[in-house]
């Protein structure tokens, strides 16, 4: 269950911030369960010997057993945490009765237990926000990416404690308005580097449904937290100890020397001086840096949304013709990955024996030189876990080459529509992938320092690592959006059939819920097994989005699971069927966002809405939709694969005119 709540002012009483009775059984009063429970939680605030801040202990046997986890703020006293250990499992105890499950938390601990083993696990739910109620951010788009930019540091840093601690603090300067943001992440110690990652992150995530454009506000997950403030909040921890006085002053302030009565008022006269000219050359200076500072960072700025569109700007990037010609065997026949509308994919060594994927685009393409050129400026300025890294590029003569980094495991539409390969997938590894396609969505659209829509988002385009990670690749239709922009249009439509969002195929125009609507397109192709653009489904031949939409109505949702699927929870598969029709509805106004999307994959506790009728793609030679023709669309051949290592352009390339159909 979610809990909402304002931050409290402060008091000499505890205060609880937040709490969750979890209706997961109960126990009997006086029963050995609850002796089990009160000796348990007595015994973690009346322990001296461990003074980092986390206790996980259990007590008791078998049906009885009770295991329990505290947590307390890295910054304050072990006398100081176990007080608030104290109160927490008292408020807990008598605001939980009878309950074997509950969990909340007081400004400076978290507290919970239950009947289930929960060390060394990382666990998403139940979530908690407790939020500042000021909301006068002067530069709100300058402040959400200082705290991102703040939080996603702190994040590794934490990440990389140890099995003591795993927590950081620190603070940043949000530019334009000299505000600072203070901010403190935490994980329990009990998990590893990636999963106090992967808490915090989706603990983020929460941030533009709790705190946007909030002065102060916190996300609470059971494994994990962060705070952040414009005041400072805590103390920072002693990194030196000051020198004590010296030894030899005695602390005693020595007699002025003997001088002349017209001497001492020479010297006062200075004095005065000093104090006055002193401040003011200080302030003039001061003055002048910051000027300077703020010039050098605007240009600075200018500079970066230049480096877009000029290609001398990142000649970082740039590798020589003849050392990819000379990894790849000259672009031997050999190492031939794939081939899409754009050009061809290779596998390539370097001399240092790293394996490289080399996309050598065609000569007489001219989308291939716009997608060159787009891709290089967009995939070289963004870094995430889950897009594909690009190592350099080559621009010499009429050769246009990109080169990424090389990921084993070819792409997801390799992988789930392979009727051999998809036997062998648990739907574990397939809610991974779909998280992960989620949180890459999510940064471009809205963690990194620039807003991407991707605009050909579909399963040939997300690749897969050596452990089933996914990776959005191909940014060569992709298009920058400033952050407070909501859509743009063009009259030149690329996409793939049945990928792209209604409003873009009938009007060009796009946002960030054109995604959305790629992405749930995504969802439904990975639980059912079935191509959005496939022969028919169901007795009526009908194409995904209708055969999913129609089972949704009948109740029967659990129809369309691929039946070689290695079946997971139901429950799960239901609510990632129910997210994918969200997406796809007709109504962009009605679609999630993708911050939204994450929150309902990583949090149970979050209703999800019923989706209303999806815009319905018609499949063979039928038009998309009754506004268009079969003859205003030109589609290019799909990509023919000759090895399952990797394929970056496995594409179908959708172009419509809208000037065309004006006409």
């Amino acid at each position: 269950m979610k809990v909402l709540a304002k931050a409290q002012q402060p008091s000499d009483q505890p205060v609880m911030l937040y709490k969750d009775c979890v209706g997961k059984g109960n126990y009997t009063t006086n029963s050995t369960y609850q002796a089990n429970l009160n000796q348990l939680l007595t015994s973690i605030y009346t322990n001296t010997e461990i003074n980092n801040g986390f206790y996980n202990f259990s007590y008791g046997q078998d049906a009885d057993i009770v295991y329990s986890i505290a947590l307390c703020r890295p910054d304050i006293s072990p006398d100081v945490c176990r007080v608030c250990i104290r109160n927490a499992s008292d408020f807990l105890v008598r605001l939980c009765p009878n309950f074997v499950e509950a969990i909340g938390g007081l400004d400076n601990c978290m507290v919970r237990y239950t009947n289930r083993s929960i060390f060394n696990r990382m666990e998403k739910g139940p979530y908690f926000w407790v939020y500042d109620d000021r909301v006068n951010v002067s530069d709100v788009v300058g402040f959400n990416q200082s705290r991102m930019t703040l939080l996603g540091r702190l994040s590794d840093q934490a990440a990389a404690g140890d099995s003591r601690y795993k927590y950081a603090m620190d603070q940043i300067d949000v530019p334009k308005n000299f505000q600072k943001i203070y901010a403190l992440v935490q994980c329990t110690p009990d998990l590893s580097a990636s999963e106090c990652r992967d808490c915090l992150y989706n603990a983020s995530g929460l941030i533009p449904q709790c705190c946007d454009a909030r002065q102060g506000g916190r996300v609470i997950y059971p494994s994990c937290n962060f705070r952040y403030e414009i005041d400072r909040f805590y103390d920072p921890p002693t990194n030196s100890i000051p020198p004590p006085p010296d030894s030899t002053s005695n602390n005693t302030v020595p007699s002025p020397p003997a001088s002349t009565s017209q001497g001492k008022k020479g010297k006062k006269r200075n004095v005065i001086i000093i104090i006055v000219i002193v401040p003011i050359a200080v302030s003039v200076i001061l003055i002048v840096c910051v000027c300077i500072f703020l010039r050098a960072r605007k240009q600075k700025e200018e500079e970066e949304v230049k480096d877009l569109y000029e290609m001398e700007d990142v000649e970082l990037f740039q590798l020589d013709f003849g050392t990819v010609r000379e990894a790849t065997g000259n672009f031997s026949e050999d190492n031939k990955l794939g081939q899409g509308g754009f050009g061809t994919v290779y596998k390539g060594t370097l001399a240092n024996g790293q394996d490289i994927a080399v996309k050598r685009l065609s000569r007489t393409s001219g989308q291939g030189e716009l997608e060159f050129k787009n891709e290089v400026m967009l995939v070289a300025k963004l870094q995430h876990r889950n897009l594909v890294r690009l190592l350099g590029f080559c621009f010499e003569k009429e050769e246009r080459i990109l080169v990424y980094e090389f990921l084993p495991n070819s792409s997801l539409n390799n992988l789930i529509f392979d009727p051999v390969k998809r036997v062998l997938l648990d739907w574990e590894t397939l809610y991974k992938i779909i998280e992960g396609i989620a949180r890459g969505l999510l940064y471009l659209h809205e963690d990194s320092r620039l807003r991407i829509i991707h605009r050909d988002l579909k399963a040939a385009n997300i690749l897969l690592d050596e452990n089933m990670n996914p990776k959005i690749s191909d940014f060569g239709m992709a298009r920058m959006f400033v952050m407070d922009q909501a859509q743009d249009s063009t009259s030149r439509v690329v996409g793939t059939f049945g990928y792209m969002a209604p409003e873009y195929v009938i009007r060009g125009h796009f946002s960030v819920k054109s995604d959305v609507y790629s992405f749930g397109v995504l969802v439904l192709e990975i639980v059912s097994g079935r191509k959005i653009g496939g022969s028919g489904i169901g007795d009526d031949g009908e194409d995904l989005l209708t055969y999913s939409w129609r089972k949704w109505n009948e109740g029967t949702p659990l129809d369309m699971i691929d039946p070689t699927l290695n079946i997971g929870p139901r429950s799960e598969i239901m609510r990632c069927i129910n997210i994918g029709l969200v997406c796809v509805q007709e109504n962009e106004a009605l679609r999630p966002t993708m911050a939204q999307v994450s929150m309902m994959l990583s949090n149970y506790s979050v209703t999800l809405a019923a989706p209303s009728k999806p815009a319905f793609f018609m499949h063979g030679e039928t038009s998309i939709l009754p506004l268009m023709n079969a003859s205003m669309l030109t589609e290019s051949d799909e990509s023919r694969t000759k090895s399952p290592q990797w394929s970056n352009k496995e594409v179908s390339i959708s172009e419509i005119d809208l000037d065309d159909i004006q006409r």
